[in-house]
């Protein structure tokens, strides 16, 4: 496992020395290296983090009652879906109180009619109507309300115990925000609550004694590893990377990238935009972003390791050498369910979560990541070292990069191209302490900053020829 990225070997990332103002890689003396090893976790500067470094349980915590009750944000979406998954196979465990969705309202009926939430938010307000018919032959009718207030009742449910938060993007930052403030615990599927929202979230969970569990793979992963680790048992973070789709294509061949190879992915059926940040492997500096702000280990302390079998979601490794990983066929219901059960650890069946077979499970490999294959990394290392609003717009950039990309307005090679030349243009409006409209106007500022200088750029080419 020697063939890692190191943090320290994409320092001189394309605007890090604008943003960051690091020093040199550190080569270490003998003799040296218990000094650094032991201080690696009180080298983090940033909010107060989720986990700092270990998960412990309180002795004297009260447990929940069961069923444990959920509110659920995005309810429609893959995250969403297989929430309620989870919930109709633990009925005596979990209960559904409220849900929000998007504008699916087929789905949404079949939902209601299924788990009788008292409570539903729609985002799309011009389809309630609809929805109502859909389901006026239930017997249980629930109280329906729409758009970001809608979204906000449903995370501040009085019945709920925790809140699944599936909104993509930073229209669920608000909601969690809401939802922490009346002391739900908070099942993190949204990477924006953190990527962007870590320097306000953090410490406002930490004022409600809030638990932020991490429903993606990777760092579900690493929140399992952590389980009992005495304090400053924790030296490094390695997060493994499929490679995407074009983990065996040679660079030089990258130009010709069209919209359906992108979409390719080997290993993993998700949607079309994290199918393409995996392609970039943009997904995986977002997670080094979110590792980060979760657990409170250094950038220099968070490596990166291309796995294509993906099995390994991801390792940390200890101060004595040791190396701990979680392993599992690809699926996102364990992840979930973690964070819906923690601390406790329920059974399923083989159907719903098939035991791993070391057998049919084959050789597990590694290999670095190509920094000319992957820009993308370097760039998100270099946004996560300068903190405060430079993460949130890298991740909004990319989101509007990608929507463009898909949409056949920019080329592949195009996406970190134009993330980056955003990320230079807020050097001078950072802001390391951001409130939460702050953060939530810089998000949207990225997203106008890109989709202007393709249009931009579109109008000179048009006027050269």
């Amino acid at each position: 496992m020697t063939a890692l990225l190191s943090s320290q070997a994409m320092l001189t990332g394309p605007f890090s020395s604008a943003l960051c103002g690091h020093a040199a890689p550190r080569v270490l003396k003998r003799g040296q290296e218990k000094s650094v090893i032991t201080t690696c976790l009180s080298q983090y500067s940033g909010p107060p983090p989720a986990w700092p470094g270990r998960a412990v349980i309180k002795e004297h915590s009260d447990k929940v009652k069961l069923p444990k009750k959920f509110s659920l944000l995005g309810s429609t979406g893959s995250i969403g879906t297989q929430s309620l998954e989870i919930i109709q196979e633990h009925p005596e465990q979990f209960e559904l109180v409220a849900l929000g969705a998007g504008s699916n309202i087929e789905l949404l009926a079949d939902q209601i009619r299924q788990f009788q939430p008292s409570l539903v938010s729609l985002n799309d307000g011009s389809k309630v109507q609809q929805l109502k018919e859909l389901i006026k032959d239930v017997k249980k009718q629930p109280d329906i309300m729409t758009g970001q207030q809608g979204a906000i009742a449903v995370a501040e449910h009085p019945d709920a115990d925790a809140v699944i938060t599936g909104i993509v993007g930073c229209a669920g930052l608000q909601p969690t925000c809401r939802a922490i403030e009346a002391g739900k615990d908070i099942c993190l599927a949204n990477k924006e609550t953190l990527i962007a929202g870590a320097p306000y979230v953090l410490p406002l969970a930490q004022k409600h004694g809030v638990h932020i569990l991490p429903a993606d793979s990777e760092h579900s992963a690493i929140f399992q590893c952590i389980q009992g680790l005495p304090e400053n048992g924790l030296r490094r973070i390695i997060l493994t990377a499929s490679g995407g789709a074009f983990r065996d294509w040679p660079v030089e061949k990258m130009k010709t990238i069209k919209v359906a190879d992108a979409l390719k992915h080997p290993n993993w059926s998700m949607g079309r935009k994290i199918t393409v940040d995996s392609a970039t492997l943009m997904n995986k500096g977002l997670e080094v972003i979110e590792a980060h702000y979760l657990f409170g280990v250094d950038y220099d302390n968070i490596d990166i390791v291309i796995h294509p079998q993906s099995i390994i979601h991801s390792m940390v490794e200890t101060q004595d050498s040791s190396v701990l990983a979680q392993l599992g066929w690809p699926s996102m219901r364990i992840p979930i369910l973690v964070t819906m059960s923690w601390p406790e650890r329920l059974p399923c069946s083989d159907q719903f979560c098939p035991r791993l077979d070391f057998v049919k499970m084959g050789d597990l490999t590694f290999k670095a990541p190509d920094d000319a294959k992957y820009p993308a990394m370097q760039l998100a290392y270099s946004a996560g070292r300068s903190g405060g609003t430079m993460t949130g717009v890298l991740s909004a950039a990319n989101e509007q990069a990608v929507e463009m990309f898909l949409d056949e307005k920019i080329g592949y090679m195009d996406i970190v191209k134009t993330v980056e030349k955003c990320c230079d243009a807020h050097v001078q409006e950072l802001l390391l302490k951001p409130s939460l409209d702050e953060i939530v106007h810089f998000d949207q500022w990225a997203r106008d900053w890109v989709s202007g200088n393709v249009k931009t750029a579109k109008s000179r080419e048009a006027v050269a020829a």
